[in-house]
């Protein structure tokens, strides 16, 4: 569900938004520059669900044990 919401901007951003962004695009163009500010992922299921992606699971067990091994070798 979308609502609707009233900003008051300069009027310089305001031409600057509209040139290099599009009037019909502004919206789009402000929702997605908030998003990631003031709705956070829900983490837990978000791994949960890649944990159950059994190839991705499998490179990542091999990239941490090549970690492991190189890290091992190493001179300090």
């Amino acid at each position: 569900m979308q609502k609707k919401l009233t900003i008051t901007i300069d009027e310089q951003i305001y031409k600057g938004l509209y040139k290099n962004i599009g009037a019909r695009k502004i919206s789009r163009f402000v929702e997605d520059l908030v998003k990631p500010h003031v709705i956070k992922p829900n983490l837990e299921a978000a791994y949960e669900q890649m944990s159950k992606d059994q190839v991705r699971e499998e490179e990542a067990l091999e990239w941490s044990e090549t970690t492991l091994r190189d890290s091992i070798h190493e001179t300090r």
